[in-house]
Protein backbone atom coordinates (compact mmCIF):
# COMPACT_ATOMS: atom_id res chain seq x y z
CA UNK A 1 0.00 0.00 0.00
CA UNK A 2 1.27 3.27 -0.84
CA UNK A 3 -0.67 5.09 1.66
CA UNK A 4 0.03 4.61 5.36
CA UNK A 5 -2.18 5.74 8.16
CA UNK A 6 -2.10 5.01 11.99
CA UNK A 7 -4.78 5.58 14.14
CA UNK A 8 -5.44 5.63 17.98
CA UNK A 9 -7.35 6.60 20.84
CA UNK A 10 -11.05 8.24 19.87
CA UNK A 11 -9.92 8.38 16.44
CA UNK A 12 -9.33 4.95 15.91
CA UNK A 13 -13.17 4.25 17.59
CA UNK A 14 -14.55 6.56 15.06
CA UNK A 15 -13.10 5.12 12.25
CA UNK A 16 -13.74 1.33 13.51
CA UNK A 17 -17.82 2.60 13.87
CA UNK A 18 -17.52 4.48 10.46
CA UNK A 19 -15.57 3.00 7.88
CA UNK A 20 -18.35 -0.54 7.69
CA UNK A 21 -21.15 2.16 7.21
CA UNK A 22 -19.10 3.70 4.03
CA UNK A 23 -18.13 0.01 2.53
CA UNK A 24 -21.94 -1.07 2.59
CA UNK A 25 -22.90 2.26 0.83
CA UNK A 26 -20.22 1.04 -2.05
CA UNK A 27 -19.09 4.44 -1.73
CA UNK A 28 -15.59 3.72 -2.65
CA UNK A 29 -16.75 2.09 -6.18
CA UNK A 30 -19.52 4.77 -6.51
CA UNK A 31 -16.70 7.37 -6.56
CA UNK A 32 -14.43 5.00 -9.11
CA UNK A 33 -17.59 4.46 -11.17
CA UNK A 34 -18.61 8.39 -11.06
CA UNK A 35 -21.69 8.23 -9.83
CA UNK A 36 -23.14 11.61 -9.27
CA UNK A 37 -25.94 10.38 -7.32
CA UNK A 38 -23.71 10.08 -4.10
CA UNK A 39 -24.17 13.53 -3.05
CA UNK A 40 -28.05 13.81 -2.97
CA UNK A 41 -30.21 14.77 -5.48
CA UNK A 42 -29.34 18.26 -5.55
CA UNK A 43 -25.67 17.97 -6.00
CA UNK A 44 -26.30 15.68 -8.87
CA UNK A 45 -25.97 18.01 -11.65
CA UNK A 46 -22.65 19.32 -10.21
CA UNK A 47 -21.34 16.24 -9.44
CA UNK A 48 -22.09 14.81 -12.83
CA UNK A 49 -19.60 17.41 -14.40
CA UNK A 50 -16.95 17.29 -11.39
CA UNK A 51 -15.94 13.57 -11.22
CA UNK A 52 -13.22 13.78 -14.56
CA UNK A 53 -10.50 13.62 -11.67
CA UNK A 54 -10.61 10.22 -10.80
CA UNK A 55 -9.96 9.08 -14.78
CA UNK A 56 -7.30 11.88 -15.52
CA UNK A 57 -4.18 10.03 -15.11
CA UNK A 58 -4.33 8.55 -18.52
CA UNK A 59 -5.20 12.30 -20.12
CA UNK A 60 -2.62 13.19 -18.04
CA UNK A 61 0.26 11.08 -19.54
CA UNK A 62 -0.77 11.88 -22.76
CA UNK A 63 0.12 15.49 -22.25
CA UNK A 64 4.29 14.65 -21.27
CA UNK A 65 5.47 14.44 -24.71
CA UNK A 66 4.47 17.86 -25.36
CA UNK A 67 5.57 19.56 -21.77
CA UNK A 68 8.71 17.75 -22.42
CA UNK A 69 9.40 19.13 -25.72
CA UNK A 70 8.57 23.00 -24.76
CA UNK A 71 11.18 22.11 -21.79
CA UNK A 72 13.69 21.45 -23.99
CA UNK A 73 13.10 24.05 -26.54
CA UNK A 74 12.94 26.67 -23.54
CA UNK A 75 16.56 24.98 -21.97
CA UNK A 76 17.80 25.44 -25.60
CA UNK A 77 17.22 29.18 -25.90
CA UNK A 78 18.53 29.94 -22.86
CA UNK A 79 15.23 30.39 -20.98
CA UNK A 80 15.20 27.92 -17.56
CA UNK A 81 13.18 30.34 -15.07
CA UNK A 82 9.73 29.14 -14.85
CA UNK A 83 7.06 31.72 -13.10
CA UNK A 84 3.77 30.25 -12.56
CA UNK A 85 0.62 33.01 -12.29
CA UNK A 86 -2.17 30.93 -11.16
CA UNK A 87 -4.71 30.83 -8.37
CA UNK A 88 -6.17 28.29 -5.83
CA UNK A 89 -5.83 25.03 -7.07
CA UNK A 90 -4.22 26.56 -10.44
CA UNK A 91 -0.88 27.23 -7.88
CA UNK A 92 -1.16 24.94 -4.76
CA UNK A 93 -0.75 21.78 -6.72
CA UNK A 94 2.59 22.57 -8.68
CA UNK A 95 3.98 24.55 -6.02
CA UNK A 96 3.75 21.45 -3.68
CA UNK A 97 5.02 19.56 -6.64
CA UNK A 98 7.71 21.67 -7.60
CA UNK A 99 9.21 22.49 -4.22
CA UNK A 100 9.17 19.07 -3.21
CA UNK A 101 11.25 18.05 -6.38
CA UNK A 102 13.78 20.45 -5.65
CA UNK A 103 12.53 22.26 -9.09
CA UNK A 104 12.58 26.36 -8.61
CA UNK A 105 9.15 27.28 -9.91
CA UNK A 106 8.41 31.21 -8.93
CA UNK A 107 4.56 31.45 -7.45
CA UNK A 108 2.66 34.35 -8.68
CA UNK A 109 -0.33 34.31 -6.75
CA UNK A 110 -1.27 37.96 -6.08
CA UNK A 111 -2.56 41.43 -6.96
CA UNK A 112 0.45 43.31 -4.23
CA UNK A 113 2.36 45.45 -6.79
CA UNK A 114 5.57 44.40 -4.56
CA UNK A 115 5.29 41.06 -5.33
CA UNK A 116 3.97 41.02 -8.92
CA UNK A 117 7.06 43.32 -9.99
CA UNK A 118 10.13 41.10 -7.79
CA UNK A 119 8.32 38.32 -10.55
CA UNK A 120 8.99 40.36 -13.30
CA UNK A 121 12.19 41.41 -12.63
CA UNK A 122 13.93 38.38 -11.45
CA UNK A 123 16.64 37.69 -8.93
CA UNK A 124 20.53 36.65 -9.09
CA UNK A 125 19.19 33.11 -10.59
CA UNK A 126 17.38 35.03 -13.99
CA UNK A 127 15.44 38.14 -15.13
CA UNK A 128 13.32 38.47 -17.47
CA UNK A 129 15.40 37.23 -20.36
CA UNK A 130 15.60 34.03 -18.90
CA UNK A 131 11.79 33.81 -17.85
CA UNK A 132 8.90 31.72 -19.49
CA UNK A 133 5.39 32.59 -17.60
CA UNK A 134 2.47 30.27 -17.50
CA UNK A 135 -0.63 31.48 -16.94
CA UNK A 136 -2.82 29.44 -15.62
CA UNK A 137 -6.60 29.37 -14.72
CA UNK A 138 -9.48 27.34 -15.55
CA UNK A 139 -12.15 29.92 -15.97
CA UNK A 140 -9.75 32.00 -18.46
CA UNK A 141 -10.95 34.64 -16.09
CA UNK A 142 -9.27 35.16 -13.11
CA UNK A 143 -9.23 38.56 -12.23
CA UNK A 144 -4.95 38.48 -10.34
CA UNK A 145 -4.29 36.04 -13.72
CA UNK A 146 -5.43 38.90 -16.18
CA UNK A 147 -3.53 41.37 -14.46
CA UNK A 148 -0.42 39.16 -13.77
CA UNK A 149 -0.42 38.30 -18.02
CA UNK A 150 -1.03 41.69 -19.22
CA UNK A 151 2.15 42.91 -16.80
CA UNK A 152 4.29 40.68 -18.39
CA UNK A 153 2.82 41.02 -22.08
CA UNK A 154 3.93 44.44 -21.96
CA UNK A 155 7.18 43.90 -19.58
CA UNK A 156 7.81 41.41 -22.41
CA UNK A 157 7.48 43.91 -25.52
CA UNK A 158 9.49 46.63 -23.55
CA UNK A 159 12.48 44.08 -23.48
CA UNK A 160 11.63 43.38 -26.96
CA UNK A 161 11.09 40.05 -25.98
CA UNK A 162 7.89 38.53 -28.29
CA UNK A 163 5.58 37.43 -25.88
CA UNK A 164 3.97 34.63 -28.23
CA UNK A 165 8.07 32.86 -27.21
CA UNK A 166 7.45 33.61 -23.36
CA UNK A 167 4.07 32.81 -22.27
CA UNK A 168 2.57 29.29 -22.03
CA UNK A 169 -1.38 29.14 -21.41
CA UNK A 170 -3.38 25.86 -19.27
CA UNK A 171 -7.28 26.55 -18.83
CA UNK A 172 -10.07 24.96 -20.04
CA UNK A 173 -11.19 24.63 -23.44
CA UNK A 174 -13.52 27.75 -24.77
CA UNK A 175 -12.43 29.63 -22.00
CA UNK A 176 -12.36 33.30 -22.67
CA UNK A 177 -8.46 32.89 -21.48
CA UNK A 178 -8.23 30.52 -24.32
CA UNK A 179 -9.71 32.23 -27.09
CA UNK A 180 -7.23 35.19 -26.85
CA UNK A 181 -3.95 32.96 -26.06
CA UNK A 182 -5.00 31.58 -29.57
CA UNK A 183 -5.56 34.20 -31.32
CA UNK A 184 -2.07 36.15 -29.49
CA UNK A 185 -0.06 32.58 -30.83
CA UNK A 186 0.81 31.30 -27.09
CA UNK A 187 1.49 28.02 -26.71
CA UNK A 188 -1.72 26.29 -24.61
CA UNK A 189 -2.50 22.88 -22.60
CA UNK A 190 -5.75 22.19 -22.26
CA UNK A 191 -7.24 21.18 -19.03
CA UNK A 192 -10.27 19.05 -18.26
CA UNK A 193 -13.94 21.35 -17.81
CA UNK A 194 -15.21 17.74 -15.93
CA UNK A 195 -12.29 18.40 -13.50
CA UNK A 196 -12.71 21.40 -10.07
CA UNK A 197 -9.84 23.36 -9.59
CA UNK A 198 -9.38 22.09 -6.49
CA UNK A 199 -9.00 18.85 -7.66
CA UNK A 200 -6.60 19.58 -10.67
CA UNK A 201 -3.38 18.74 -8.98
CA UNK A 202 -3.18 15.68 -11.62
CA UNK A 203 -4.08 17.40 -14.49
CA UNK A 204 -2.60 19.92 -17.10
CA UNK A 205 -2.75 22.86 -13.87
CA UNK A 206 -0.27 20.47 -11.77
CA UNK A 207 1.68 19.05 -14.07
CA UNK A 208 2.47 21.10 -16.77
CA UNK A 209 3.86 24.27 -14.78
CA UNK A 210 5.55 21.78 -12.14
CA UNK A 211 6.59 19.97 -15.54
CA UNK A 212 8.10 22.78 -16.98
CA UNK A 213 10.36 23.70 -13.83
CA UNK A 214 12.33 20.12 -14.08
CA UNK A 215 10.02 18.15 -11.73
CA UNK A 216 9.55 14.37 -12.83
CA UNK A 217 6.11 14.67 -13.62
CA UNK A 218 6.05 11.18 -15.45
CA UNK A 219 6.88 9.53 -12.39
CA UNK A 220 4.28 11.24 -10.25
CA UNK A 221 1.49 9.91 -12.43
CA UNK A 222 2.78 6.36 -12.02
CA UNK A 223 2.30 6.62 -8.41
CA UNK A 224 -0.85 8.01 -8.72
CA UNK A 225 -2.07 5.29 -11.24
CA UNK A 226 -1.02 2.76 -8.28
CA UNK A 227 -2.86 4.54 -5.40
CA UNK A 228 -6.19 4.87 -7.94
CA UNK A 229 -6.50 0.64 -7.81
CA UNK A 230 -5.73 1.42 -3.61
CA UNK A 231 -8.84 3.77 -3.50
CA UNK A 232 -10.98 2.23 -6.10
CA UNK A 233 -12.59 -0.80 -3.71
CA UNK A 234 -14.59 -0.95 -0.99
CA UNK A 235 -12.87 -2.22 1.62
CA UNK A 236 -12.15 -1.37 5.24
CA UNK A 237 -8.51 -1.07 4.51
CA UNK A 238 -9.32 1.41 1.33
CA UNK A 239 -7.19 4.36 3.15
CA UNK A 240 -9.39 7.05 1.27
CA UNK A 241 -12.16 5.75 3.57
CA UNK A 242 -10.40 5.53 6.81
CA UNK A 243 -9.11 8.74 6.12
CA UNK A 244 -12.38 10.42 5.25
CA UNK A 245 -13.94 8.58 8.56
CA UNK A 246 -11.24 10.25 10.23
CA UNK A 247 -11.63 13.27 9.65
CA UNK A 248 -15.12 13.73 9.57
CA UNK A 249 -16.97 11.13 11.41
CA UNK A 250 -17.64 11.17 15.25
CA UNK A 251 -20.54 12.63 17.18
CA UNK A 252 -19.60 15.06 18.25
CA UNK A 253 -17.13 15.77 15.09
CA UNK A 254 -13.98 17.22 15.76
CA UNK A 255 -14.47 20.22 12.80
CA UNK A 256 -11.12 21.75 13.62
CA UNK A 257 -8.55 19.82 11.54
CA UNK A 258 -4.75 20.76 12.33
CA UNK A 259 -2.66 19.89 9.14
CA UNK A 260 1.01 19.19 10.65
CA UNK A 261 4.01 18.36 8.78
CA UNK A 262 6.43 17.08 11.60
CA UNK A 263 8.74 14.99 9.40
CA UNK A 264 8.65 14.64 5.84
CA UNK A 265 9.85 16.49 2.60
CA UNK A 266 6.54 17.29 0.93
CA UNK A 267 7.21 21.11 1.04
CA UNK A 268 3.60 23.02 1.40
CA UNK A 269 1.52 20.10 1.16
CA UNK A 270 -0.62 21.36 4.06
CA UNK A 271 -1.56 24.43 2.20
CA UNK A 272 -2.44 22.06 -0.76
CA UNK A 273 -4.76 20.23 1.57
CA UNK A 274 -6.11 22.83 3.43
CA UNK A 275 -7.84 24.42 -0.23
CA UNK A 276 -9.12 21.46 -0.93
CA UNK A 277 -10.97 20.62 2.49
CA UNK A 278 -12.06 24.12 2.96
CA UNK A 279 -13.53 25.24 -0.02
CA UNK A 280 -14.90 21.46 -0.62
CA UNK A 281 -16.71 21.32 2.94
CA UNK A 282 -17.17 24.81 4.16
CA UNK A 283 -20.80 25.71 3.30
CA UNK A 284 -24.57 25.14 4.24
CA UNK A 285 -23.58 26.57 7.54
CA UNK A 286 -21.47 22.89 7.69
CA UNK A 287 -18.15 22.42 7.17
CA UNK A 288 -14.19 21.44 8.21
CA UNK A 289 -11.74 24.01 9.03
CA UNK A 290 -8.44 22.86 8.05
CA UNK A 291 -5.66 25.18 10.44
CA UNK A 292 -1.84 24.76 9.27
CA UNK A 293 0.29 24.20 11.98
CA UNK A 294 3.97 23.77 12.89
CA UNK A 295 5.01 21.24 15.38
CA UNK A 296 5.42 23.74 18.28
CA UNK A 297 2.24 25.73 17.20
CA UNK A 298 0.34 26.49 20.85
CA UNK A 299 -3.10 24.50 19.74
CA UNK A 300 -1.12 21.45 19.90
CA UNK A 301 -0.22 21.72 23.25
CA UNK A 302 -3.85 23.21 24.32
CA UNK A 303 -5.74 20.40 22.52
CA UNK A 304 -9.14 22.10 22.43
CA UNK A 305 -11.55 18.94 21.92
CA UNK A 306 -12.60 20.04 19.11
CA UNK A 307 -9.29 19.92 17.29
CA UNK A 308 -8.65 16.84 14.85
CA UNK A 309 -4.40 15.89 14.06
CA UNK A 310 -2.96 14.83 10.65
CA UNK A 311 0.72 15.04 10.97
CA UNK A 312 2.37 14.12 8.37
CA UNK A 313 5.45 12.15 7.76
CA UNK A 314 7.89 10.64 5.51
CA UNK A 315 8.18 6.94 6.82
CA UNK A 316 5.65 4.74 8.45
CA UNK A 317 8.08 2.69 10.36
CA UNK A 318 8.63 5.96 12.13
CA UNK A 319 5.31 5.60 13.20
CA UNK A 320 6.08 4.56 16.58
CA UNK A 321 8.27 7.80 17.35
CA UNK A 322 5.39 10.03 17.00
CA UNK A 323 2.60 8.27 19.34
CA UNK A 324 3.24 10.51 22.02
CA UNK A 325 -0.64 12.30 21.37
CA UNK A 326 -3.24 9.05 21.02
CA UNK A 327 -5.89 10.54 18.64
CA UNK A 328 -3.48 11.97 16.60
CA UNK A 329 -4.26 10.56 12.50
CA UNK A 330 -0.54 9.98 11.38
CA UNK A 331 0.23 9.71 7.66
CA UNK A 332 3.04 8.96 5.73
CA UNK A 333 2.66 8.48 1.33
CA UNK A 334 4.33 9.65 -1.73
CA UNK A 335 3.22 13.25 -2.87
CA UNK A 336 1.25 11.54 -5.39
CA UNK A 337 -1.02 9.06 -2.94
CA UNK A 338 -1.31 11.90 -1.44
CA UNK A 339 -3.22 13.65 -3.85
CA UNK A 340 -5.29 11.00 -4.59
CA UNK A 341 -6.16 9.72 -1.17
CA UNK A 342 -6.79 13.01 0.23
CA UNK A 343 -9.04 13.79 -2.80
CA UNK A 344 -11.10 10.64 -2.61
CA UNK A 345 -11.56 11.56 0.95
CA UNK A 346 -12.39 15.16 0.91
CA UNK A 347 -15.65 14.16 -1.55
CA UNK A 348 -16.46 11.46 0.74
CA UNK A 349 -16.57 13.79 3.98
CA UNK A 350 -18.91 16.09 1.79
CA UNK A 351 -20.70 13.53 1.53
CA UNK A 352 -20.75 12.50 5.49
CA UNK A 353 -21.58 15.97 6.01
CA UNK A 354 -24.34 16.24 3.66
CA UNK A 355 -22.87 19.18 1.60
CA UNK A 356 -21.67 19.51 -2.01
CA UNK A 357 -17.84 19.14 -2.35
CA UNK A 358 -17.44 19.96 -6.12
CA UNK A 359 -19.15 23.92 -5.98
CA UNK A 360 -18.25 27.26 -3.94
CA UNK A 361 -21.39 29.07 -3.68
CA UNK A 362 -20.12 31.87 -1.87
CA UNK A 363 -16.68 32.06 -3.31
CA UNK A 364 -18.05 34.74 -5.97
CA UNK A 365 -19.85 36.91 -3.29
CA UNK A 366 -16.25 38.69 -2.08
CA UNK A 367 -15.02 38.99 -5.96
CA UNK A 368 -18.14 40.50 -7.05
CA UNK A 369 -18.11 42.94 -4.10
CA UNK A 370 -14.28 43.80 -5.22
CA UNK A 371 -16.00 44.18 -8.67
CA UNK A 372 -18.09 46.89 -7.44
CA UNK A 373 -15.27 48.59 -5.46
CA UNK A 374 -13.46 48.59 -8.45
CA UNK A 375 -15.93 49.87 -10.80
CA UNK A 376 -17.23 52.72 -8.41
CA UNK A 377 -14.36 53.43 -5.97
CA UNK A 378 -15.63 54.78 -2.52
CA UNK A 379 -14.20 57.75 -0.84
CA UNK A 380 -11.52 56.03 1.29
CA UNK A 381 -12.65 55.57 5.23
CA UNK A 382 -10.70 57.40 7.76
CA UNK A 383 -9.67 55.01 10.50
CA UNK A 384 -10.63 55.11 13.43
CA UNK A 385 -7.35 55.55 15.15
CA UNK A 386 -3.83 55.06 14.17
CA UNK A 387 -1.10 53.76 16.67
CA UNK A 388 2.73 54.08 15.31
CA UNK A 389 1.97 54.02 11.83
CA UNK A 390 -0.71 51.75 12.22
CA UNK A 391 -3.98 52.56 11.17
CA UNK A 392 -7.30 50.83 12.57
CA UNK A 393 -10.68 49.90 11.11
CA UNK A 394 -13.40 47.34 11.98
CA UNK A 395 -16.82 46.53 11.49
CA UNK A 396 -18.25 47.19 14.45
CA UNK A 397 -17.21 50.32 16.82
CA UNK A 398 -17.73 48.07 19.71
CA UNK A 399 -14.28 46.24 18.44
CA UNK A 400 -12.90 49.84 18.55
CA UNK A 401 -13.72 51.01 22.33
CA UNK A 402 -10.65 50.11 23.97
CA UNK A 403 -8.55 52.90 21.51
CA UNK A 404 -5.45 50.75 21.27
CA UNK A 405 -4.15 48.08 18.71
CA UNK A 406 -3.31 45.61 21.25
CA UNK A 407 -6.96 46.68 23.10
CA UNK A 408 -9.14 46.30 19.76
CA UNK A 409 -7.31 42.96 19.30
CA UNK A 410 -7.82 41.59 22.61
CA UNK A 411 -11.68 42.89 22.13
CA UNK A 412 -12.00 40.93 18.64
CA UNK A 413 -9.75 37.43 20.98
CA UNK A 414 -13.15 38.25 22.76
CA UNK A 415 -16.02 37.92 20.34
CA UNK A 416 -14.48 34.13 19.34
CA UNK A 417 -17.04 31.89 20.31
CA UNK A 418 -16.52 28.33 22.69
CA UNK A 419 -16.50 26.51 19.37
CA UNK A 420 -15.23 29.67 17.16
CA UNK A 421 -11.65 30.04 15.22
CA UNK A 422 -9.57 33.09 14.11
CA UNK A 423 -8.65 33.97 10.60
CA UNK A 424 -5.83 36.15 10.06
CA UNK A 425 -5.40 37.24 6.61
CA UNK A 426 -2.28 39.40 5.11
CA UNK A 427 -2.88 41.61 1.61
CA UNK A 428 1.40 41.71 1.54
CA UNK A 429 4.00 40.58 -0.64
CA UNK A 430 5.12 36.87 1.05
CA UNK A 431 8.24 37.19 -0.15
CA UNK A 432 9.01 40.37 0.94
CA UNK A 433 7.37 40.20 4.44
CA UNK A 434 7.57 36.56 4.77
CA UNK A 435 7.67 37.18 8.60
CA UNK A 436 3.71 38.03 8.97
CA UNK A 437 3.04 34.40 8.88
CA UNK A 438 4.76 34.34 12.19
CA UNK A 439 1.44 36.01 13.39
CA UNK A 440 -0.35 32.64 13.77
CA UNK A 441 1.17 31.32 16.13
CA UNK A 442 1.44 34.83 18.34
CA UNK A 443 -2.45 35.15 17.70
CA UNK A 444 -3.06 31.61 18.80
CA UNK A 445 -1.61 31.90 22.04
CA UNK A 446 -3.29 35.16 22.58
CA UNK A 447 -6.72 34.52 21.56
CA UNK A 448 -6.93 30.52 22.85
CA UNK A 449 -8.63 29.63 19.61
CA UNK A 450 -7.44 27.64 16.45
CA UNK A 451 -6.34 30.20 14.41
CA UNK A 452 -5.53 30.20 10.80
CA UNK A 453 -3.20 32.26 8.24
CA UNK A 454 -3.79 33.05 4.70
CA UNK A 455 -2.28 35.62 2.27
CA UNK A 456 -4.34 37.68 0.59
CA UNK A 457 -6.08 37.74 -2.21
CA UNK A 458 -4.74 33.84 -2.32
CA UNK A 459 -7.12 32.62 0.15
CA UNK A 460 -10.03 34.12 -1.11
CA UNK A 461 -9.60 31.03 -3.60
CA UNK A 462 -9.43 28.48 -0.54
CA UNK A 463 -10.56 29.03 2.68
CA UNK A 464 -12.46 32.12 1.68
CA UNK A 465 -16.00 29.60 1.07
CA UNK A 466 -15.77 28.47 4.41
CA UNK A 467 -15.10 32.18 6.07
CA UNK A 468 -18.38 32.44 4.57
CA UNK A 469 -19.99 29.75 3.86
CA UNK A 470 -19.26 27.74 6.75
CA UNK A 471 -20.11 27.76 10.56
CA UNK A 472 -20.57 31.67 11.63
CA UNK A 473 -18.19 30.94 14.14
CA UNK A 474 -15.18 32.92 13.05
CA UNK A 475 -13.47 36.15 14.37
CA UNK A 476 -11.19 37.67 11.02
CA UNK A 477 -8.40 39.82 11.11
CA UNK A 478 -7.34 41.72 8.00
CA UNK A 479 -3.91 43.29 7.41
CA UNK A 480 -3.11 45.12 4.81
CA UNK A 481 -0.15 47.58 3.44
CA UNK A 482 -0.17 51.00 2.31
CA UNK A 483 2.93 51.94 0.39
CA UNK A 484 3.81 54.33 -2.99
CA UNK A 485 4.87 51.51 -5.58
CA UNK A 486 2.03 50.72 -7.71
CA UNK A 487 1.97 49.19 -11.05
CA UNK A 488 -0.98 50.08 -13.59
CA UNK A 489 -2.70 47.23 -15.10
CA UNK A 490 -2.43 47.74 -19.48
CA UNK A 491 -5.96 47.72 -20.85
CA UNK A 492 -7.37 48.20 -17.17
CA UNK A 493 -9.06 51.15 -15.88
CA UNK A 494 -6.99 49.97 -12.40
CA UNK A 495 -3.89 49.49 -10.68
CA UNK A 496 -2.71 46.67 -8.62
CA UNK A 497 -2.66 48.83 -5.52
CA UNK A 498 -6.09 49.55 -6.46
CA UNK A 499 -7.69 45.99 -6.99
CA UNK A 500 -5.68 44.49 -4.02
CA UNK A 501 -7.42 46.95 -2.00
CA UNK A 502 -10.54 46.54 -3.32
CA UNK A 503 -9.93 42.93 -2.92
CA UNK A 504 -9.66 43.39 0.78
CA UNK A 505 -12.71 45.69 1.39
CA UNK A 506 -14.63 43.80 -0.59
CA UNK A 507 -14.24 40.48 1.53
CA UNK A 508 -14.13 42.28 4.86
CA UNK A 509 -18.02 43.76 4.10
CA UNK A 510 -19.27 40.62 2.67
CA UNK A 511 -17.74 39.01 5.76
CA UNK A 512 -18.92 41.97 7.97
CA UNK A 513 -22.79 41.46 6.05
CA UNK A 514 -22.80 38.04 7.53
CA UNK A 515 -21.78 38.85 11.46
CA UNK A 516 -18.52 37.90 10.99
CA UNK A 517 -16.59 40.28 13.38
CA UNK A 518 -13.66 42.45 11.54
CA UNK A 519 -10.73 44.70 12.40
CA UNK A 520 -8.47 45.84 9.53
CA UNK A 521 -4.95 46.74 10.59
CA UNK A 522 -3.32 48.54 7.25
CA UNK A 523 0.83 49.03 8.01
CA UNK A 524 1.16 52.76 6.56
CA UNK A 525 5.29 51.61 7.00
CA UNK A 526 5.83 47.64 5.77
CA UNK A 527 8.84 48.33 8.10
CA UNK A 528 6.59 48.07 11.35
CA UNK A 529 7.18 45.53 13.54
CA UNK A 530 4.36 43.89 14.07
CA UNK A 531 5.29 41.20 15.67
CA UNK A 532 6.04 42.92 18.63
CA UNK A 533 2.71 44.68 18.85
CA UNK A 534 0.83 41.38 18.83
CA UNK A 535 3.23 40.15 21.51
CA UNK A 536 1.73 42.67 24.00
CA UNK A 537 -2.12 42.05 22.60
Amino acid sequence: MSFHIHLSGHVKKVVDDTVPVLVADLVATGITACDPTLWGPEAEAEAAQRLGWVQCVTASRDLLPDIYLLRDDLLEKGVDRVVLAGMGGSSLAPEVIAQSAGAPLVILDSTDPRQVRAAIDGDEEGGLAETVLVVSSKSGSTVETDAARRLFEAAFQDAGIDPAERIVVVTDPGSPLDVSAQAAGYRVFHGDPTVGGRFSALTAFGIVPAGLAGADVEELLEEAEATLLEVAIDSPHNPALVLAAAIAGGTPRRDKLALVADDTQLVGLPDWVEQLIAESTGKDGSGILPVVMLPVSPELDARPDDLQVVRFVDEAERFHVFEHHPGEVLVSASLAAHFIVWEYATAIAGRMLGVNPFDQPDVEAAKQAARALLDTPPTAAAPAFVEDGIEVRASDPGLLAPGTVSGVLSELWSRTPADGYVAVQAYADRAALSELQGLRELVAADAGRPTTFGWGPRFLHSTGQYHKGGPANGVFLQITVAGEEDLAVPGRPYTLGQLIAAQAAGDAAVLAARGRPVVTLTLTDPQTDLLALFDAA
